[in-house]
């Protein structure tokens, strides 16, 4: 089965930078865009960036400018480079991805890592 694993999150200071990493691993054929997701305490999922197979990037107005996104299609990983963090940024952060395998075509999320941000 295809899973994919966050990992580099952790509690921090405002403006402090931060990056995580997402890993896929498993039985598949291809995977096309990438991307981040976060959810705070009592709130909705919220995007937060995409990244398609060829590079192409695209970022919520709410972290323009202070998120980027980027990917090692030969490692299978998606990171996210998070910079000038607030507290307003805390948040599980998970991480998506599109995966053709056997069986079809789906989306996979992985199963999340904290960021919290509190001086």
């Amino acid at each position: 089965q295809v899973q994919l694993v966050e990992s580099g999150g952790g509690l921090v200071q405002p403006g402090v930078s931060l990056k995580l990493s997402c890993v896929v691993s498993g039985r598949m054929f291809s995977i096309w865009d990438m991307g981040w997701y976060r959810q705070a305490p009592g709130k909705q999922r919220e995007w937060v960036a995409t990244i398609t197979v060829s590079g192409n990037t695209n970022y919520a107005d709410s972290v323009k400018g202070q998120f980027t996104i980027s990917r090692d299609n030969a490692k299978n990983t998606v990171y996210l480079q998070m910079n000038s963090l607030k507290p307003e940024d805390t948040a599980v952060y998970y991480c998506n991805a599109r995966i053709r395998t056997s069986s079809g075509t789906a989306d996979y999320w992985g199963q999340g890592t904290q960021v919290t941000v509190s001086s």
